[in-house]
């Protein structure tokens, strides 16, 4: 018998439980661990709520945990209930899958004004993240300012940018409407660096902008470059250019303005106790194709900024750690003798939630290869036994269930269920 610990319960935890369910069958059995009491990670609190379709695919993470060699063990948190040092002494092999959960810090002047606020808070905030559920993000005044040229600066903007009846359907935290409700901006600015052929923003979320009620996205044309060197661009990047290139083309007029500002880099954040302006340098891109400030700068009015700027994996006590790259150091996965990271804390905050799927069964791989079948290791009912003495409440995959059971009766209208938020309200909901 093989006996797998898995740290993180989010998508490159499961599938590197389902990699070693497929390799190994009834002789492996894997416990995978979550500080929270709920499952799923980056899919419960870090997809967009309006994004369902691709919360779906935690049904295919429940086949997994309702198997009986695989374990959903809740409400565990490394370091202060378990370490990862006894973990080394319990099980064959212990796997890091705790993505990436921290913001970058924006790194200019400024960046610790109230208002400013990091993009894994910010959408904690309004998917219902324990962590977050407080964080009360100022949402009236001058305008909003998103720092950053990827998808999820486009989630922040379109959450900020949508009528109620837009999130119809979607699993947003009624705090988090409510709080939208009571204050919007008529403009968002994102800024981007670099230019629309360096953005790392796919189609599909780029096309939702040029359909909401409310709000209309615009792009200088002068930021577009010559149609004809889009021909260099793979066909993803193609489509993305060309919505903004319709964007560009369109003269649209609505209440709120999703403004697309290229070649612009903050330098500062400005403000009298709290965010009031950001002051922005105009770039371009030298023959290389890096950035190059311009010394032309100009103020964006702002009251709240989000930084959508990247993420980090946080540091755990004993693991070597690349502060450079905020990811533990491996190598193709292999940290130390039976530690190993997967996903996220593998290789930093990079592709999408199927990319996953490979990264988990490529370590399993390498598990194989490094264990032996029957090493004696105590697993699971060593575990059981080090937390029952310390009084540590597990949560179970059956508790879980409960737990959503009682999300889903609570649902507004239309909605698929209604989070609860806090780690008092999450441990209640089990009985």
């Amino acid at each position: 018998m093989r006996h797998i610990a898995i740290i993180g319960s989010g998508p490159a935890g499961y599938y590197t439980a389902e990699a070693a369910q497929k390799l190994w069958g009834d002789e492996v059995r894997v416990d995978i661990i979550d500080r929270l009491p709920v499952p799923y990670g980056l899919i419960r609190t870090g997809v967009a709520p309006d994004h369902q379709s691709i919360k779906g695919v935690s049904r295919r993470y429940e086949a997994t945990a309702l198997s009986d060699n695989v374990r959903f063990v809740g409400n565990v948190t490394v370091g202060p209930d378990v370490t990862i040092a006894e973990l080394g002494e319990l099980y064959d092999a212990v796997v890091l899958a705790t993505g990436a959960p921290s913001d970058r810090p924006v790194g200019i002047p400024g960046g610790d004004l109230p208002g400013v606020i990091g993009s894994a808070a910010f959408v904690g905030w309004y998917n219902g993240h324990p962590d977050h559920a407080d964080l009360a993000p100022p949402l009236r005044g001058a305008g909003a300012v998103i720092v950053g040229a990827g998808n999820v600066a486009l989630d922040v903007a379109r959450v900020l940018a949508k009528t109620d009846e837009e999130f119809a359907g979607s699993d947003i935290v009624a705090h988090a409407l409510d709080q939208l409700r009571g204050g919007r901006f008529d403009t968002i600015t994102i800024l981007a660096r670099r230019g629309p052929h360096q953005i790392a923003m796919t189609p599909k979320e780029l096309g939702e902008l040029g359909h909401l009620a409310r709000a209309a996205p615009e792009v200088d044309p002068a930021d577009l470059p010559p149609v004809d060197t889009d021909a260099a661009l793979d066909p993803g990047q193609r489509k993305s250019v060309a919505h903004l290139r319709s964007f560009a083309a369109r003269a649209v007029s609505k209440a709120v303005r999703i403004i697309f500002d290229f070649h612009a880099a903050p330098l500062r954040i400005e403000g009298e106790g709290r965010v009031q302006r950001v002051v922005v340098e105009r770039t371009t891109l030298d023959a290389t194709g890096r950035v190059a400030m311009t010394g032309q700068t100009y103020v964006v009015p702002a009251s709240l900024v989000v930084s959508c700027i990247g993420y980090r994996t946080p540091p755990i006590d004993g693991v070597p750690y690349d502060e450079q790259l905020g990811r533990f150091a491996n190598v193709d996965g292999r940290i130390a003798p039976r530690l190993y990271a997967v996903g996220w804390a593998r290789r930093g905050p990079t592709g999408t939630i199927g990319t996953n799927r490979p990264d988990g069964f490529m370590i399993i791989d390498q598990i194989a290869a490094d264990i032996m079948p029957d090493s004696g290791k105590q697993g699971r009912a060593g575990l059981d036994r080090l937390l029952d003495a310390r009084g540590v409440e597990v949560v179970t995959f059956r508790d879980w269930q409960r737990i959503d059971d009682v999300e889903v009766a609570g649902a507004r209208a239309g909605a698929p269920r209604e989070k609860l938020v806090s780690m008092a309200a999450l441990l209640a909901a089990r009985a």
